[in-house]
């Protein structure tokens, strides 16, 4: 697999319901892309289940530097967090949150039966979203003369490189996105054609 492509969710799962003895296990996935999105959906997901005893999750963000989260939320240690985020890892995606809501029912499991409980509705979410691919891009901002108009786009033509947004005056301005993967041969090619400079977008 290419380095610049990475798996996520396309848009949140279906609620999904596990029963275990008597104890009810609500499951759903998220795309997210920023850990600020993480604490309104616990926060609406214990509104939905006033009655849950536990809402426990994991998350993944990044691609060339992950950074995850697992909670137990007062579930044994490691027997409900660690294995929804073993589900997340054995789909091989990221920018995505699992949330598991557990009603009991008054048999306690142990925390065998936690663990199972848990990694089973983490993975019927997942397996119920739609998970798509997605290309890790680099935006670079070219500015250049007017008279070097057509060099530039057909260069841009030529490569495939996406205009993000342009500004056509006596000086021009394009902002263009390529992907990960051909940021440094963007950068030689216009490096190379002295009126055109190039600048690195940190998006």
């Amino acid at each position: 697999m290419e380095l610049d492509v990475y798996k996520t969710l396309k848009a949140p799962s279906e609620e999904i319901l596990f029963k275990e003895r008597k104890s009810k296990f609500f499951g759903y996935a998220f795309p997210i892309s920023h850990e600020d999105e993480v604490k309104p959906i616990i926060d609406a997901l214990r509104k939905q289940h006033h009655t849950a005893n536990h809402v426990c999750y994991a998350w993944q963000l990044g691609v060339e530097d992950v950074n995850y989260r697992a909670n137990d939320d007062g579930e044994p240690n490691n027997s409900a967090g660690m294995p929804i985020y073993g589900q997340i890892q054995s789909f091989g995606i990221t920018n995505v949150l699992v949330a598991v809501a557990r009603i009991f029912g008054g048999t306690k499991l142990g925390v065998g039966g936690l663990i199972s409980a848990y990694r089973t509705a983490a993975y019927m979410a997942l397996d119920s979203a739609e998970i798509i691919e997605k290309t890790l891009r680099q935006r670079y901002l070219l500015c250049f003369e007017y008279s070097e108009m057509d060099k530039v786009m057909r260069i841009l033509k030529q490569h495939q490189m996406d205009i993000i947004n342009q500004k056509m005056e006596m000086d021009c301005t394009i902002e263009i996105s390529v992907r990960k993967n051909d940021a440094l041969s963007t950068e030689n090619i216009f490096a190379n054609l002295y009126p055109v400079r190039i600048k690195k977008l940190n998006v």
